[in-house]
């Protein structure tokens, strides 16, 4: 439900935004990102609202783990990718010191509501450095990737409205089940529930983004794949924690140090391995993997 309902939201707001005339670059690393990484945000504030903040937590931390190492990992096994973009460029380095900025805010243990109007703001002021570099001359072929990936929409625009009513529905219900069915796995088996946000529900909120990536990567289309991972992985911190975060405070309990290590180190890691070309091959695609399931043994009883 969650990733159907992603799709349907997705698909619906994206046709929107190109009919007011948004380009297919602005609409693929804003309104995509924001769309695939709305199950997070759905999953986190009924974490918070239950007021099971750690869940929260451990949802966006494993699904920022997850969307480097596992899902840009499987995109790069299937086809290397060679990022020609130079917004998706210079968003890697921005990712890096969003989530420094996370384990800063972190420090005193808890993100709070002051915190968390500090992210949103962030999570705005993004959406608009994001918009403005793409207005910025891109090298040859990357406009034309975008616009492959994101047609132009046909039919009726009431088609669109009914795919985000729809997918909005599927997502609350989705992520309902999830968490209640999540709960009861942690108690049934002795699990913390950050553990249970750190896997099961990291994995199943960033199944819309292994969809995107993993079809954008077999399409050739690596500035597609990349630009929604990493702009999922700044929108959960800055949009998903900061709305959280102002709803009720989240707690740092039950997160490890190791965690918040490996989604920074992943993070940095990324960069380095993409280099000066930009390019992320099936070795170092099988090394995040492998990086992937190590961490997730550090995670069982």
């Amino acid at each position: 439900m969650l990733a159907i309902g992603a799709e349907g939201l997705v698909r619906g707001s994206s046709s929107v935004a190109l009919r007011l005339g948004v380009t297919p670059l602005v609409v693929g690393l804003t309104i995509v990102a924001f769309g695939t990484g709305s199950p997070e945000l759905i999953v986190s504030v009924g974490s918070a609202l239950n007021n099971n903040s750690g869940l929260a937590l451990g949802n966006v931390i494993g699904s920022n783990i997850s969307n480097i190492a596992l899902i840009l990992g499987i995109a790069a096994i299937i086809k290397p990718l060679s990022v020609r973009a130079k917004i998706v460029r210079r968003e890697t380095p921005i990712m890096v010191v969003i989530t420094g900025l996370l384990w800063l805010l972190l420090y005193d243990g808890e993100l709070s509501r002051f915190d968390g109007i500090i992210l949103t703001i962030g999570s705005v002021a993004y959406t608009f450095l994001t918009y403005y570099l793409s207005k910025q001359k891109q090298k040859k072929g990357v406009e034309e990737e975008f616009e492959e990936a994101y047609e132009q929409p046909k039919g009726s625009v009431w088609k669109d409205i009914v795919f985000i009513i729809v997918g909005l529905g599927l997502l609350v219900l989705g992520a309902n089940l999830l968490l209640e069915g999540a709960v009861e796995i942690a108690k049934y088996f002795g699990l913390s529930d950050v553990v249970i946000g750190l896997t099961i529900i990291a994995i199943g909120t960033s199944l819309p983004e292994l969809a995107t990536s993993v079809i954008a990567a077999k399409k050739g289309e690596a500035d597609v794949a990349l630009g929604n991972a990493i702009g999922s992985n700044v929108l959960n911190i800055l949009a998903v924690l900061g709305i959280t975060a102002l709803i009720q405070p989240i707690s740092l309990e039950g997160v490890r140090t190791l965690d918040l290590g490996v989604m920074f180190g992943s993070a940095i890691l990324l960069n380095v391995l993409l280099g000066r070309n930009f390019v992320l091959d099936r070795l170092e695609g099988s090394l995040l993997l492998i990086g992937y399931f190590v961490y997730i043994y550090t995670l069982l009883p």
